[in-house]
Formats: C-alpha cells, structure tokens, sequence
C-alpha cells in the first residue's frame, strides 16, 4: 500500500489544539488525516490511539442511529486530558461500504433488519474495512506502542498483525440513546464487540 504523507497544519478545536496531518494512498486517491496532540517528539510511552472509520452521518450530522459522534468527541477529549494521543481518521464510510450503500442499508433498517443483515441483504460484506494504512500512518508518527481506544476486538487484532504493540485495550462506551439500542445490541451479540457497562 502507497499511502504518503502530504502535510500538516495546526488544527484548533472545541476539544483542544491538535496538529492534523493528511496522507494519501498513491494508488487509489483515497485521503487519510491523522488527528495527533504531544507527538513532536519520540513518544516514550504507549500512546492512546482511536482507529475511527469516517461517518458523515454521525460525526457531522449528529445523528442518533450510531454511537460515533460521541465516540469522536469522547476520543478527542480523552486525548487532549492526556496531553498525548492521536486519532486516524479513516475514509472508510458505513464500515467501508460507502455512503450511498450505507443509507441504503439504513433504508432496511428501517423496515426492521438489523446492521449487519441490512448489508448482506444488498449483497455487502458485513465489515469492508482493512487497516494496512494505520501502520503506515503510526510509523511516520513514531508509535509503537499504543493503548488502543476500542470496543472492536477486530482492530485490536488488525494492529497486532501489523506489528504494533497494544498494550492496553481502553473502553469507549458512549452514546446510548433509544435509536442506536439496536444497532449496540447488534455490534455486541453478532460482531463481538465488548460493552462493560451498557445495560442493554
């Protein structure tokens, strides 16, 4: 994979100064950006890390069927309390089926179908998503070592097999409201992702 570090600039937000880097994958045109606080330097510990797959509808619109605009806003700040950190923002929209796709899998949410039947119903993998850029993105970062911020047992094991160290999984467990119970109940019982205190 020829993802390629493009540049950076300072990026003020409602959840403290950060540094925005962007990266391109050479071959396909497809853009990446790291989000990073306290990186200027070799880290000499693991560094908090949010893997977070883009999602127009829920990190710009607000929208209540997810739990990822919470989920990036709870990463941002946990990073900037730390004074350490970085987000890799991944253009992977509807877990890498697309935007369009992926309000066509919510219009058979809305007849019923849970998550995941919703994207076999229209004959899409469950999850698309691949991880290879992270590595590539960490390593012109320096991190090694990371304290992965995830409910997802998949990304912890992409990152291993990558050949980054993880040595802390952190819970992420926000953003629970009466839309998205479903949706929570479906990552956990039917993609083994870990809630610890959701009381669904």
């Amino acid at each position: 994979m020829a993802i390629k570090f493009i540049s950076k600039s300072k990026l003020p937000t409602a959840f403290g100064n950060f540094e925005i880097i962007a990266f391109q994958d050479q071959s396909t045109g497809e853009e990446h950006v790291a989000l990073a606080k306290g990186l200027e330097t070799i880290p000499t510990r693991p560094v908090l890390v949010r893997m977070h797959s883009e999602c127009l509808t829920g990190d710009a619109f607000g929208s209540l069927k997810c739990d990822c605009g919470p989920q990036l806003h709870s990463a941002m700040k946990m990073i900037n309390d730390e004074g350490q950190g970085v987000i890799l923002y991944l253009r992977q929209e509807g877990r890498g089926i697309g935007l369009t796709n992926k309000i066509r899998a919510y219009a058979l949410q809305d007849q019923g179908h849970d998550t995941l039947d919703a994207n076999l119903l229209l004959n899409l993998p469950a999850d698309a998503r691949h991880y290879d850029m992270c590595a590539i993105m960490l390593d012109y970062l320096q991190v090694k070592e990371v304290k992965l911020i995830t409910n997802n047992p998949l990304k912890i094991n992409a990152l291993k097999d990558l050949g980054i160290n993880v040595v802390e999984r952190v819970p992420l467990t926000v953003g629970l409201n009466i839309f998205n119970k479903g949706y929570l109940e479906t990552k956990q019982k039917r993609m083994s992702h870990m809630y610890e205190k959701h009381d669904f």
